[in-house]
C-alpha cells in the first residue's frame, strides 16, 4: 500500500526540542513556585499542553504561568536553530513526491508554532494539530488531519518517539512507526509497542519510507 501522507509528532522526532520544553517548565515552577522539579517529574506531568499543567500547579495564574513559560521556551530555543540530521533530507523527498505531511503534538499551539518556526519546519507542513489542556488527544487530531487530507488511514503513517505515538498511530488506523533518534529516548519502551519499524537513525526511516512513496 503506497503512503500518501505521514504525521509527525514534534519533540524527540523532528528536533531535540525535549531539553528545552523541559528547562522551560523548570524556570517557570523556579520562579513561581520556588521548586526545583526533576526532568522525570516534569515529564510525568505532560498530558496536557502548557496551559493545562499550569492550571493544575498554578491555578492562581494559570495564564501568567503560561505566558512566562512561552518568552522561556524562546530564550531556551534561541540555540537550537535545526531540526535533527536527516528531518530536512527527508521532508524535501516527502513534498517533491507530493506526500501530505503534518504535525499532531501534545504541546500547545503556540510553542510548537516558536519551534517550527525556529527549525525552519513551517513550509512543510498542510496541518499542525496542537495538544490540548484536558489531556492527549493525539488520536482525534489524527482524525482530524485525515479528514482535512481526504486520504484513507491506511495510506498513512505516523511517527513519533513515545509509546504513546505508537498507540494513537494504531488506534487510528495509520501506519505506527517509532523514532529513537534522540538522545534519553527510550527505545526499548518504544519497542514494546510494537511499531511497524523502529528507527534509530533519520536516514533508516527516509530510506524505509522512499520504498513505500
Amino acid at each position: 500500500m503506497k503512503l500518501r501522507g505521514v504525521i509527525f509528532d514534534l519533540d524527540g522526532t523532528l528536533g531535540d526540542t525535549l531539553p528545552v520544553t523541559l528547562a522551560a517548565f523548570r524556570a517557570v515552577f523556579a520562579k513561581r513556585l520556588g521548586v526545583e522539579y526533576s526532568d522525570r517529574e516534569i515529564r510525568a506531568m505532560f498530558g496536557p499542553d502548557e496551559i493545562g499543567v499550569f492550571r493544575t500547579r498554578i491555578p492562581h495564574d494559570a495564564e501568567g504561568a503560561t505566558e512566562d513559560f512561552l518568552a522561556e521556551y524562546a530564550r531556551q530555543h534561541a540555540g537550537l536553530a535545526r531540526p535533527f540530521e536527516g528531518i530536512i533530507e527527508l521532508l524535501d523527498t516527502l513534498r517533491k513526491r507530493g506526500v501530505a505531511c503534518a504535525v499532531v503534538t501534545g504541546k500547545g499551539a503556540r510553542s510548537a508554532a516558536v519551534s517550527l518556526d525556529l527549525l525552519g519546519l513551517q513550509r512543510y507542513f498542510t496541518a499542525v494539530e496542537a495538544g490540548s489542556p484536558g489531556g492527549a488527544i493525539k488520536p482525534e487530531a489524527m482524525r482530524r488531519v485525515l479528514a482535512a487530507w481526504g486520504i484513507a488511514p491506511d495510506h498513512v503513517a505516523g511517527i513519533g518517539d513515545t509509546p504513546s505515538d505508537v498507540r494513537a498511530a494504531r488506534d487510528v488506523g495509520i501506519v505506527p512507526l517509532g523514532a529513537a533518534w534522540a538522545n534519553g529516548t527510550d527505545a526499548d519502551a518504544l519497542r514494546s509497542a510494537a511499531p511497524e519499524a523502529l528507527f534509530e537513525r533519520v536516514t533508516d526511516a527516509h530510506a524505509w519510507l522512499l520504498k513505500r512513496l
